[in-house]
């Protein structure tokens, strides 16, 4: 199946495998993808991920973090800019999601960043989702 948006796919994947409690995830394999994966596994938001060979492009395998009684860490995933809607913010610009204990992830021309890293590289780009 051809996917014309591999964020949505992405965040979508993330969202339904959350409401099912599943330990883990396969999503496309993309640079933007695993941009994300990082911004994700380096704000304690998932445990880790990995690219499996499946024969094409691969896959990327996210292992999902629970809390110490199953409770979720990851509440809510918001794709903001879209295909159709593109949303860039400059760096005073960007949302500090639930007061600062949510992220947002954007792509910035250093890479795909969180908003506190682009704010201490004083950096803005395309805000992609927001993540509670």
């Amino acid at each position: 199946m051809a996917v014309n948006d591999p964020i949505s796919d992405m965040v979508t994947r993330l969202r339904n495998a959350l409401a099912n409690k599943a330990k883990s995830v396969d999503c496309i394999n993309s640079r933007v993808c695993r941009g994300i994966a990082d911004v994700l596994r380096d704000e304690g938001y998932i445990e880790s991920y990995s690219v499996v060979d499946d024969g094409r492009g691969g896959k990327l395998r996210v292992a999902l973090k629970y809390g110490p009684r199953g409770e979720q860490v990851i509440t809510n995933v918001t794709r903001s800019s879209k295909p159709g809607r593109r949303v860039y913010k400059k760096v005073g610009e960007l949302p500090r999601p639930v007061q600062g204990l949510g992220i947002a992830v954007v792509s910035t021309s250093k890479g795909v960043l969180s908003d506190r890293k682009c704010r201490t590289q004083k950096v803005g780009g395309e805000l992609l989702c927001i993540v509670e």
